[in-house]
């Protein structure tokens, strides 16, 4: 299949005219509907993609939410289109790599909102167009990778987790991937960071959950984003000729939507989800379930 025969079909529901337009995300949009009203949440890298997804999604269901990023246009303009009004998704600047900056965003959410009960460790990045060995992969990419996708949540994290153990019942979801489950080729740094996370999670579960702090991650298989369309499923991405061989190893034939993802995340931070802790749940479309190419 050509990538032209799915790209029409696929369309990111965030990015159409009247969600763009400022339409603040209605409970209807989201198919899991759960209470958080009165809830506090900070989303890392929540401008767009999974990060902007979860952010509606969250404040569709009740939360007050901090959306924080790096790119300080794009993040004003995604808290005014979910919230025109400011009262329950406020943007704040933050770049997860610097550890006293994320306690600094923590110490102005909860100066701002009283508390915090729910963090999204989302911020994160893969490798750019040059996909290549590990032996010719460039040290700079290496440990900016590394630093943003593991090191930011590890830093966010303990910026957040004193001031969620102050309030009973918090929950944290860090963004994995498959690639963090099942190595990937050509995409050293982001099968290390997102298998770290993997991990990570696992530990801060079993640390956390003793005091009340839930700890689980979504690893997200193939998703249609802007990042993806560069690479995979827009005309002109780096390697859209590879598009529908990827999609092949994907049982639903499509990539994933934002808002899939996010449904994944809003059930991990719902009240609801109460005993599972230490989960790293693929939302993939069963790429995980086995070799599905014929052969």
């Amino acid at each position: 299949m050509r990538p032209e025969a799915f790209l029409g079909v696929f369309q990111r529901p965030n990015l159409s005219p009247d969600r763009e337009g400022g339409a603040r995300p209605d409970r209807e949009h989201f198919s899991v509907n759960v209470d958080l009203t009165e809830q506090v949440a900070l989303v890392t890298g929540g401008a767009q993609g999974i990060g902007r997804a979860t952010v509606e999604a969250l404040v569709a269901n009740g939360a007050r939410v901090a959306l924080v990023d790096l790119d300080v246009a794009k993040g004003e303009a995604t808290a005014r289109q979910v919230d025109a009004a400011g009262e329950r998704c406020f943007f704040l600047r933050g770049d997860v790599t610097d550890a006293p900056g994320m306690e600094s965003v923590v110490r102005q959410v909860v100066d701002r909102c009283g508390r915090l009960d729910v963090l999204v460790n989302n911020a994160g990045i893969n490798t750019r167009s040059d996909r290549v060995a590990i032996h010719e992969y460039s040290m700079d990419d290496w440990h900016r990778l590394l630093n943003v996708d593991l090191n930011g949540v590890f830093y966010t994290s303990r910026a957040a987790i004193p001031e969620m153990l102050k309030t009973p019942g918090g929950r944290i979801v860090n963004i994995s991937s498959i690639a963090g489950l099942v190595p990937l080729r050509l995409q050293s740094a982001y099968v290390a960071a997102k298998a770290g996370v993997a991990n990570l999670t696992r530990s801060m579960a079993l640390e956390l959950g003793p005091l009340g702090l839930r700890v689980n991650a979504v690893a997200p298989g193939s998703t249609l984003t802007l990042g993806t369309e560069a690479l995979f499923y827009g005309p002109d991405g780096a390697y859209t000729e590879k598009a529908a061989s990827l999609l092949s190893h994907i049982p639903l034939g499509r990539p994933g939507r934002p808002e899939e993802i996010a449904q994944a995340v809003l059930f991990l931070a719902a009240p609801e989800s109460s005993y599972i802790n230490g989960v790293v749940l693929p939302v993939d479309g069963g790429w995980l379930a086995g070799y599905t190419r014929d052969w």
